[in-house]
């Protein structure tokens, strides 16, 4: 009885072409170190035997497999959903299909060499090239094409796309500053990314602009996380004089401090004034409407998409780093100051 298709191994396909179980996966892997002679006899045994009917194999065939992959640290998030709005509709015009690969959580350990070992995944044979998302590595062991949103590096390596965060930053402060508001809280995201180190600067920079000092205690360390939000906030509302307005890193640490006000029944915009950032979908459906900025996020997705095909056709990019500008979308998380009341600026809420 004949063996199944299933039942082929790499050793019967190095056999019966008489390479190296190592060339069969070379071959399999695209690498380019392999002569042309022996990558045709290798496919042919493949396709002769039936070995790996998969997209590895689809890739060897053509040395294209039309497959773009999507590493993100998380699926589940509005930031993500917002993300694969943008690539899936720009994939949606090409021919091109979409492989979306996550750990599923922003808080595990090891980013960096998570990141390495997924597009090295996928960038062996399996996708013609990735785009990685927020990732924690400045270098990927690929030779296919990688474009990165959200890097965590000044300058990188790869094609990248980025908003201007301390520039939309900088907007929130002038703003809370115009309304009155001079204890400002902030709550930052990742710090091992461009994105929250240049938010941060914003902050910062609003503060020194209008002659405000910088108080170290109404800065608190997040990660972008509503779940980190939630007790940056409570401690933000914990201190002695507790801040008028908060300004939140991105829309979902905006959440946290909605959620820790509520716990603490600090009435938003009333008692505190809130302004997020990203212009996530959610931010308008919000009690009250988030006031947030805009980065344009599905907007970086689909550019991200274009940058890449271009690169896997072996077109030049015009620009290595394309910036997004961001705009200020005022709603209704925010009021002057003296229309607030004093919310417990004497007696401090209890930290949970």
């Amino acid at each position: 009885m004949g063996r199944t298709r299933g039942s082929i191994t790499i050793q019967d396909v190095a056999l019966a072409a008489g390479v190296s179980v190592s060339t069969v996966s070379r071959v399999l892997n695209n690498k380019d170190d392999v002569a042309l002679e022996t990558y045709e006899r290798v496919r042919s045994v493949i396709d002769q035997l039936g070995y790996a009917s998969s997209l590895a194999a689809r890739g060897m065939r053509s040395r294209r497999t039309n497959v773009i992959g999507l590493i993100m640290p998380d699926v589940a998030s509005p930031y993500a959903a917002e993300m694969m709005r943008g690539v899936n509709g720009a994939i949606a015009k090409i021919d091109y299909d979409l492989l979306i690969y996550t750990n599923g959580n922003v808080r595990k350990s090891a980013f960096a060499e998570r990141d390495r070992r997924f597009v090295m995944l996928l960038n062996g044979g399996i996708t013609d090239g990735v785009i990685v998302v927020t990732p924690a590595a400045t270098h990927f062991p690929s030779r296919a094409p990688v474009v990165v949103i959200d890097p965590n590096n000044e300058t990188p390596e790869y094609p990248a796309i980025i908003a201007t965060n301390r520039e939309g930053a900088l907007e929130v402060m002038r703003y809370l500053i115009r309304l009155g508001h001079r204890r400002i809280g902030y709550i930052t995201g990742r710090l091992d990314l461009i994105s929250a180190i240049h938010r941060l600067q914003g902050y910062k920079e609003g503060l020194t602009e209008a002659g405000i000092p910088v108080e170290e205690a109404l800065i608190q360390v997040g990660d972008y996380t509503t779940e980190a939000a939630v007790e940056c906030a409570r401690a933000l509302l914990s201190l002695k004089e507790p801040p008028t307005a908060i300004f939140a890193a991105n829309d979902m640490s905006a959440m946290g401090v909605y959620r820790a006000a509520c716990e603490a029944g600090v009435s938003i915009p009333r008692d505190l004034s809130v302004v997020g950032f990203d212009n996530l979908y959610e931010a308008a459906l919000m009690t009250p409407p988030l006031t947030t900025i805009d980065q344009s996020i599905s907007e970086m997705g689909a550019l991200a998409v274009d940058m890449l095909v271009r690169l896997v056709r072996g077109e030049n990019l015009e620009n290595h780093q394309r910036v997004i500008p961001t705009r200020l979308i005022l709603r209704q998380s925010c009021v002057p100051v003296q229309q607030s009341k004093t919310h417990a600026r004497n007696t401090p809420i209890e930290s949970k």
